[in-house]
Order: structure tokens, then sequence, then C-alpha cells
């Protein structure tokens, strides 16, 4: 059935990619985004949808939040600001969007009458924890104020649920990469930030040795579980924390030698580029990999693309739209 679907943040990069495919599934989306980290030139290209409707707003501010949900369906929250470094440098200001933004959120979509609460959470919850792969009931301490404000959203999320009768169903993201993905800035992720300097033939720095390691996960598998979380059927998935990953791992230096393979196919130039190695992160954990076995399990998740597949798209949209903006 048709559904009026509210994403907040839908102008970044995973709002932006779940709005379209929502909307070419014959849903109606409506965006809410302050463009502090989300981009206009993301939604450009639905603005003429009558499917798409932006309402230009902040989750700080409750009535924003009120107006965004009149007359919606279903909520995906996305809205947040990211970055274990950003958050070390400035922990108010992350504080205030992912704890208390968060809150203005689901307490309108409550009010509202909405059930479904679909959120993003973040494997940051994971914190100091050793055990690999992980798994949804054992966590660890944070290890940064962004890991602390994406874990109190699952305890309100939770609190919600128990309650208010609330349908609450948390996404723990790992490390997740794609088209549209920013790869300016001093907290840009680590995909986009090499193959952009790649690109203009510079050598990327790896934090590190290059020995860390992450379970990257496309795009495409986002997608596919945002969009089983809000339309579900399945009670028993219902008010549940599950992680989005493709479950396998790989580390940073290995993770440099394939993108500079598939560019170089592109551009023989970049073969002779070598990464240089800085220092450590602080935040940083060594070595991240999720046990996806429980989305599975009550969402029928089904992951299509592995890290392999996923960088060939993702290095064959960034070369085009660089390609692109080159010429214009």
């Amino acid at each position: 059935m048709k559904k009026r679907i509210l994403i907040t943040g839908g102008a970044g990069f995973i709002g932006s990619n779940t709005c379209e495919d929502l909307i070419a599934d014959g849903h109606d989306v409506v965006c809410l985004d302050n463009f502090i980290t989300g981009r206009k030139s993301n939604i450009e290209h639905l603005m003429d949808s009558s499917s798409f409707h932006l309402i230009e707003g902040d989750i700080r501010n409750i009535e924003d939040c009120r107006k965004a949900l009149v007359n919606i369906d279903i909520v995906l929250h996305l809205a947040a600001l990211g970055s274990v470094p950003r958050s070390l440098v400035d922990p108010i200001t992350t504080n205030d969007i992912n704890i208390n933004g968060f809150l203005n959120v689901i307490i309108a979509a409550r009010d509202a009458g909405i059930t479904r609460f679909v959120y993003a959470a973040s494997s940051s919850t994971y914190g100091d924890s050793e055990n690999l792969p992980k798994v949804e009931d054992v966590i660890g301490n944070p290890l940064s104020p962004y890991a602390v404000t994406k874990y109190v959203g699952e305890l309100y999320a939770e609190v919600f649920a128990r309650t208010y009768g609330m349908e609450c169903i948390g996404l723990r993201y790992f490390n997740v990469f794609g088209r549209r993905q920013d790869p300016s800035g001093a907290y840009a992720a680590v995909i986009p930030k090499f193959i952009e300097t790649l690109l203009k033939h510079k050598a990327p720095v790896i934090n590190g040795d290059g020995t860390f390691s992450r379970d990257f996960t496309y795009i495409d598998n986002v997608i596919q579980i945002n969009k089983l979380a809000l339309f579900t059927t399945n009670k028993t998935a219902l008010n549940q924390v599950y992680n989005v990953a493709y479950g396998q791992s790989a580390n940073l230096n290995d993770l440099f030698k394939e993108i500079k393979a598939n560019l170089t196919v592109l551009d023989q130039n970049i073969a002779k580029i070598d990464c240089i190695h800085g220092e450590y992160r602080k935040g940083d954990i060594p070595h991240s990999l999720a046990s996806i076995e429980k989305a599975k399990l009550h969402l029928g998740y089904a992951p299509t693309h592995n890290l392999k597949e996923g960088l060939k798209e993702t290095v064959n949209w960034y070369y085009i739209y660089s390609t692109n903006n080159s010429q214009s």
C-alpha cells in the first residue's frame, strides 16, 4: 500500500538514496533537513516529483518536527550529526542534535499518532567491546560523545515502545559507503575521501598503519534494510536493534589497494600513487565486524553487494560525477 513517509535527514547520503528508492516504489516522501550536512544537490532530481516534499527545518526545533509529521504514516529518522572526531571536538552540538533532536522527533511522532518509528543507530555503540563479530545484545563502554548520543537514542526508543506502544526499530549502520557520500571536509568518510584524493592524483592518508578493519557496507544493502524495517509485518521484528552490514571486514590497506585498482582501470596515472600513513585517530576502535544473523532472521535481510562489488559501482559513480563536474 502507498504510504506517506517522513525521512529526517533526507538530503543526506543515506537519506537521499532512500528517498529516491521509496518514490520509485510508489510512496510519498517528506524530507526534513536543515542542510548542515545534507546537500540540496542530493535531492535536486527529486524536486519536480509530486511524490517528494521538502521541508527545510531543524529537528532541534520541535515545531519543525510537528510540521513535518502532518499526515505521515511512518517515520525514518536519519538526521544526526555524524563523525566520532567531530563529536570529540564539539560534543555539545553533537549532543544537541543527536539526543535533543531525537527526542523531539519521537515525541512529535508519538503526538501525531504514528506507530512505526525506524531510526538510525550506530556501530559505535559497541564501544570498547572486543567481541567479534558484533552481536546486538553485547556492547561495551562508549569511546566518544557520538557513541554516547547514538546509544541514548536506542534507550529512548525502548522506553517509548514500552510506555507509548510505539513500534521502534533501530538500525546500527556499519561504515556505509556509495554514491553521493560527501568526500569533502575534515570529517569525510574514508572511501569517498580516498577516491576523491586519488582522482586528484594525490596520495591519500591512512590513519595508523592500515591494519584497522571495518565491515564496509554498500548503500544498496542499507536501502534494502531501511525498507524492510519500515514495512515489516513480523511482530517479532519490532522493538529491536539490528546490525546493518555485509558481515565481512577489510583492513584499510586492502581497501586502498582495491579502490586504487578500480580507479586505475579508468585512469592509468593513478597506478603510481601510493598512500601515506599518518597518526591514529582518537576514539577509533581497531576492528569491527558485524553479525547480521538477527537481521536475516527477523527482517529477511539479504545483502546484495559485497565490498568488492560495491566499490566497483562507487568508483564508477564518482569517476563519472568528477568528469561531468570538470566539464561543466
